[in-house]
């Protein structure tokens, strides 16, 4: 019966991606069944190289309502930009 079965959402990678991107969800049993059915129907031309499957119930995220408090931390953090320092000839990504 597949409502008892959890829902996983699938992240896949594209041959021209560097990262995962979300695809979508899928009920599954388990995770080896999640990743098959994945294949199957986010990947059927081919356009993926990895897959990841992770049970919905296990993904936190934050709210865009609290944006502001939750990410002024970063703010007071100026090293993580480079604007102090010097970048190097030749080097055109960084």
């Amino acid at each position: 019966m597949t409502q008892n079965w959890p829902l996983w959402e699938v992240f896949v990678r594209s041959r021209r991606g560097l990262s995962h991107t979300h695809a979508g969800s899928l009920h599954a049993p388990d995770a080896e069944m999640a990743l098959r059915n994945a294949r199957d129907l986010y990947t059927r031309r081919n356009e993926g190289i990895s897959i990841w499957v992770v049970p919905s119930t296990e993904i936190t995220a934050s709210s865009p309502d609290e944006r502001d408090p939750f990410f002024a931390p970063s703010a007071d953090k100026p090293y993580r930009h480079p604007t102090f320092y010097d970048i190097p000839e030749g080097v055109s990504h960084l």
